[in-house]
């Protein structure tokens, strides 16, 4: 036989193959992918459930591996990576409440008596700047019981040292934490924390106690300066930072409020009540406690809404000024005029889109 005979008689044996292999291929291979799971790999995560607000937009954010207090109730979008990498959800905008609280009464300088813990949860803030922090006899247990029936179980706290220590209560989650020494009193410190904010973003928050008195505004510009060189040694500029709490100033004007403007805002508006008074003090004529924002948070400053009433540059809250008290349950009229209650609350809010 020559080559070309072969040649014809082998072509329909290959084409025969050929159609068989394509009859085989598919028989082992699906087109239906439903039940193959392209997604990557992500850990189970925990999302701690914290007090909401009336009026306030919420927020809702889970890191992965991390159990994270927040509220919830909007639909979101995915976010960036948080800073250790893990994967961050960041439902909606952030809206940020910030309160600073003297809001001790009777004659032991404690929350016990309730009236200053029903102003706090009145508003749900996502961060307390607390002086005076003194439960019961101040064991862990206490502290814990105070906030989780204030804020929240899903809050977190820190508590500096002193007869009368100054703290921070967080929504979020405190990743570093302690007290700077305040060298003109001898009852407390400066305290400090870093809380993680969603999207990655740190926040500082200074809790502090300033001294007391007409004539110890000499002493407080020398708590200011000192607490300004914690500041400059310890937290980068251009920071998102919080300083808040009693300064016990005697005017807006007062030299520790010149040295801090160093590294914060301290500008007209003020916070104020629904007569636009500011001052803060029990007899509403002296501007004792604040909340101060670094430039780069004060940007993200926003009015604050609480039922119908908007307060443009924030909120000095007297339960015998404000109405209708209805917006903020579980205030009472008398609250704020309670034995030993020297101060007001101070509230800001801050807003990113």
């Amino acid at each position: 036989m020559d080559g070309r005979t072969h040649g014809k008689r082998s072509a329909p044996l290959f084409l025969l193959l050929w159609l068989l292999i394509l009859w085989l291929v598919p028989q082992g291979c699906s087109d239906d992918t439903s039940a193959v799971d392209t997604r990557p790999v992500v850990a189970d995560f925990s999302i701690d459930q914290a007090p909401t607000r009336d009026g306030l937009d919420a927020l809702s954010v889970a890191d992965v591996g991390v159990d994270a207090p927040v509220d919830s109730g909007v639909d979101g979008q995915a976010h960036d990576l948080a800073r250790d990498g893990s994967v961050d959800v960041w439902m909606g905008p952030l809206s940020l409440r910030v309160m600073a609280a003297n809001l001790t009464s009777g004659n032991l300088q404690s929350y016990d008596a309730g009236h200053g813990a029903r102003i706090i949860k009145a508003f749900a803030p996502d961060i307390v700047l607390i002086q005076e922090f003194n439960v019961g006899e101040n064991e862990d247990v206490e502290l814990r019981a105070f906030v989780d029936q204030t804020l929240g179980s899903s809050y977190h706290y820190i508590r500096g040292t002193g007869m009368i220590p100054n703290g921070v209560i967080s929504r979020y989650p405190i990743v570093e934490s302690g007290e700077w020494i305040d060298s003109e009193a001898s009852n407390r410190n400066f305290s400090w924390a870093k809380i993680a904010l969603p999207g990655g973003r740190d926040l500082w928050a200074i809790s502090v106690h300033l001294l007391s008195g007409k004539t110890a505004s000499s002493r407080r510009h020398v708590e200011a300066n000192e607490l300004l060189d914690h500041i400059k040694s310890n937290i980068p500029a251009g920071s998102l930072t919080l300083l808040g709490g009693d300064f016990n100033t005697e005017t807006r004007s007062e030299g520790c409020v010149g040295v801090l403007r160093a590294r914060f805002v301290a500008a007209t508006p003020y916070p104020a009540d629904q007569l636009d008074n500011d001052n803060t003090n029990a007899p509403r004529n002296h501007p004792y406690d604040w909340v101060l924002a670094s430039p780069a948070l004060h940007q993200q400053s926003t009015p604050l809404s609480i039922g119908a009433n908007t307060f443009e540059a924030g909120l000095v809250f007297d339960s015998r000024v404000y109405t209708p008290l209805s917006d903020v349950p579980p205030v009472l009229v008398d609250d704020s005029a309670a034995d030993q209650m020297q101060h007001m609350a101070v509230i800001r809010q801050f807003y990113w889109e």
